[in-house]
């Protein structure tokens, strides 16, 4: 199994919203909805309209875990997801594949991600780099560990900050400013 990375830098994420909007809202969802809510592609691929529209909040059983996980929609993405699914069914799935009625696979999830990725430049991306770049983004920016610790699921603090990559980055940061 590859370990795969956060993508750290604000400018790439804007340069994968930018390839993947041209390459179609659904594609652009996937990506806004797994940076900003920290859910698995697991949890991701198997929502379903009804599960989103009109709504500010949303609540799943984690397919992994089995557990009940509730969160917010951000309001920038409540306003794209109500234009995305203005026409379409309650049960169709969000992500629907072109050639079914089921959800893309994740094996297709990985493609449009890790091409939007590659046309960039970033290494070390698939989908897991989706969650884990929320985490990140959320650390840096509230430097909540527990709190992230909890919205991950995880069991210790430690698991959290190796898991969004910011382990090493702090000792670096903190050895460069070290000085006797």
């Amino acid at each position: 199994m590859n370990v795969v990375d956060p993508i750290r830098n604000k400018e790439y994420i804007n340069g994968v919203k930018r390839i993947l909007r041209e390459s179609g809202s659904r594609n652009l969802l996937l990506f806004l909805m797994g940076i900003n809510t920290g859910l698995r592609v697991s949890d991701l691929l198997r929502l379903r309209v009804r599960d989103v529209k009109n709504k500010e909040t949303v609540q799943i059983r984690e397919k992994k875990t089995r557990k009940t996980k509730k969160f917010p929609i951000p309001r920038e993405i409540r306003v794209f997801i109500s234009e995305y699914v203005e026409r379409k069914p309650l049960c169709r799935y969000l992500f629907k594949s072109r050639k079914s009625n089921r959800p893309i696979s994740r094996i297709q999830a990985y493609r449009i991600i890790r091409e939007a990725c590659d046309a960039l430049g970033i290494d070390h991306t698939g989908t897991h780099s989706l969650r884990k770049t929320f985490g990140y983004h959320f650390y840096k920016q509230t430097k909540d560990i527990a709190l992230l610790q909890k919205i991950l699921n995880h069991s210790s603090q430690d698991i959290t900050l190796r898991y969004i990559g910011v382990t090493q980055e702090i000792i670096d940061d903190n050895l460069r400013m070290f000085s006797l």
